[in-house]
């Protein structure tokens, strides 16, 4: 999927996963770093697993108390590549909220940002 999206351009990207919408640059470029920023985490976790399988199986009780700093790292990852795909998916809902809007034809300003959409007669 992060490969679709980095080889992909712009306009394509989310009619090439199934969404017909149009999205500006900024947009493709916010899912982008979000998407580098999941990957180079999930390559450091690999990376953080190898180094704690090798300290489990040496049995070295130095290398075991150095999997515990470890096991925190590789927990604080997931929980940031947790967030960063929350995020993603608010941004992605939002987008495709406004796309919707601006197709949908009439949109009227609630007076506090945003616009609420009224149905014509």
């Amino acid at each position: 999927f992060i490969c679709l999206i980095t080889q992909m351009e712009d306009d394509d990207i989310f009619s090439g996963i199934g969404i017909g919408a149009q999205v500006d640059g900024k947009v493709v470029q916010t899912f982008q770093k979000s998407f580098l920023q999941v990957q180079n985490i999930l390559d450091q976790n690999r990376l953080l697993i190898n180094e704690i399988n090798q300290n489990h199986e040496s049995k070295i009780p130095d290398h075991l108390t150095r999997n515990v700093g470890l096991i925190r790292e590789l927990n604080n990852n997931i929980r940031r590549v947790v967030d960063l795909y929350a995020d993603l998916s608010n941004s992605f809902a939002k987008t495709m909220e406004v796309s919707s809007e601006d197709s949908a034809g009439t949109t009227k300003s609630d007076g506090r940002g945003g616009q609420k959409r009224f149905k014509s007669s």
